[in-house]
């Protein structure tokens, strides 16, 4: 398994870059519930934290123990969101560029340079360095995997609270078989992405 790493981010310090930030979302797939975004930004000199991988490699337990971590050796961290109407509006990619965008806005103070998972970004508006498989790759772009996904499971388990039928709690708004077959029977709520097939397709009939 390849564990992220601190390569890129001492690289940067060593140039002088004090202030080097890792920016991730998650939920561009479900069709219900918002986009997250969060951004860390750790101290020149820090040394990893045991157990930080991409989000999705780890358990709940995992994440929700290394979540109070991040925050404490952080030296800063934010994490912003775009809802459903925003995706619909925009699409998914201007969404999440929208909500990375807020995450960056409610730092104390603006990265030196930003380090993110996947291919370019232009909609991100800022000047920003991609890795690809950064989640992986890179630790401070991991730490805010991990953040942005605790935040947004834990806005999903509270909408489960108001829309217990649909499993969100559970399968965070994937378009899981019981997702499907609440849709098909009970029909979308506004927290639904209409933009997205399963729930498009409910339009034809």
């Amino acid at each position: 398994m390849i564990r992220p790493t601190l390569t890129r981010e001492r690289a940067l310090w060593a140039e002088g870059r004090q202030h080097v930030a890792g920016l991730d979302e998650v939920g561009r797939g479900p069709i219900a519930g918002p986009v997250v975004a969060a951004v860390v930004v750790f101290p020149p000199g820090y040394r990893p934290i045991r157990g930080v991988r991409d989000s999705k490699l780890l358990s709940a337990l995992q994440r929700a123990k290394l979540v109070g971590k991040i925050h404490q050796k952080a030296l800063a961290w934010a994490v912003g969101a775009a809802s459903v109407r925003e995706i619909e509006r925009l699409n998914i990619r201007c969404a999440s560029a929208l909500a990375m965008r807020r995450a960056i806005c409610r730092l104390p103070f603006l990265p030196d340079h930003v380090l993110i998972d996947g291919t370019a970004l232009p909609e991100l508006g800022s000047v920003h360095e991609p890795l690809v498989k950064g989640d992986a790759r890179c630790h401070t772009i991991a730490a805010a995997s991990v953040l942005a996904k605790e935040t947004r499971d834990r806005l999903m388990r509270q909408l489960a609270s108001r829309y217990p039928s649909f499993g969100w709690d559970e399968n965070m708004g994937y378009a899981t078989a019981g997702h499907r077959a609440a849709l098909d029977r009970l029909g979308p709520t506004k927290h639904h992405r209409f933009g997205f097939i399963p729930v498009a397709q409910l339009k034809l009939f």
